[in-house]
């Protein structure tokens, strides 16, 4: 099989409350609202995309907003720790917006010798890390949000994946995926995609024992890797189906199309393609502001206007000082 994922597309999780996610998304972590859109398969909830000026992919967090959802619980199955990208330079930065917005978060600690790592978690209790590394200083800033472009999160940096065990998903993500095992630490295995560029490193968790994951408000609910094109994907779509994977058809996304498959430790895993991208519904300038509809639920938007509740972005507010 040749296929090989320039790496993570997106991160797709659960909010219990469409506000708070976007003050926090938008507000405190300094991320573009891209697209304000709703669930595909359930159209009368939120679905938000975050991520740089573009949305390119690797920069992308998603969130399926289930208002009052129960709490999910972190787990064996599940993607552990979602990371941010942050230039090392703004250590100190985050440090000090993380204490003036009250975001618990634990003390920076190295890894793999060339990370510094900050470690907190969202208001459903969604595991994330900020990542200081070299590797973010050539990525998309973003000038228009509520941190300083300089220090502004460059997108994904990593996922990390938390499995009973590892040699069935190594062997996935090496053999069907593309990535190549680079290192190890303790308990943590590190796979980088060929390409080794933005949001191109899986870290797989080995946590024997540990209970499995529920999903829920603060629980990622799959990760999604990149196709460069349709192509491609149905390519891979049919190499996975061969190695028996039990994996969907082609979805249209609107922004993207995806298909979605159960990796062997029970994550869901979804192939998402490059394109066409968000500004196929509205101008880059204006991203994130509307409600956009794909085009069969444009006749339901009474409706679905109606029943969904009202949100705003977060005002500007002022960082710490640089």
């Amino acid at each position: 099989m040749s296929f090989s994922t320039a790496g993570v597309h997106h991160v797709t999780a659960i909010t219990s409350d469409q506000q708070r996610n976007l003050d926090f998304y938008a507000g405190i972590l300094g991320l573009r609202l891209v697209k304000r859109t709703v669930n595909f398969d359930d159209p009368t909830t939120y679905h938000f995309y975050f991520g740089d000026e573009s949305g390119n992919p690797g920069s992308l967090i998603t969130f399926f907003a289930w208002p009052g959802a129960r709490r999910g619980r972190p787990g064996a199955g599940q993607v552990g720790v979602t990371s941010f990208s942050i230039p090392p330079r703004s250590l100190g930065y985050w440090i000090e917006r993380l204490i003036r917005y009250h975001v618990q978060y634990e003390q920076p600690r190295t890894r793999f010798d060339d990370e510094r790592v900050i470690a907190f978690k969202d208001p459903d209790g969604l595991l994330l890390e900020l990542v200081a590394h070299a590797s973010a200083e050539p990525r998309p800033q973003w000038a228009g949000g509520q941190v300083e472009a300089e220090h502004s999160i460059r997108g994904i940096h990593a996922v990390t994946l938390w499995e009973d065990g590892h040699e069935l998903t190594s062997r996935l993500l090496t053999e069907a995926l593309g990535f190549r095992l680079t290192r190890e630490q303790g308990s943590i295995y590190r796979f980088v995609a060929q390409a080794a560029g933005p949001a191109s490193i899986v870290d797989l968790r080995v946590v024997p024992g540990l209970w499995s994951g529920v999903m829920g408000a603060g629980a990622v609910h799959h990760v999604a890797f990149r196709a460069r094109d349709d192509a491609e994907q149905i390519a891979v779509r049919g190499a996975l189906a061969t190695l028996g994977s039990n994996i969907t058809p082609q979805l249209d996304r609107q922004y993207f199309r995806s298909v979605y498959f159960r990796e062997p430790g029970g994550v869901l895993f979804e192939i998402a393609t490059d394109g066409p991208g968000f500004t196929v519904d509205e101008p880059l300038e204006t991203l994130g502001r509307a409600l956009k509809l794909p085009p069969w639920l444009e006749d339901r938007r009474f409706e679905i206007e109606a029943l969904l509740p009202d949100v705003r972005l977060p005002l500007k507010i002022p960082g710490p000082a640089g």
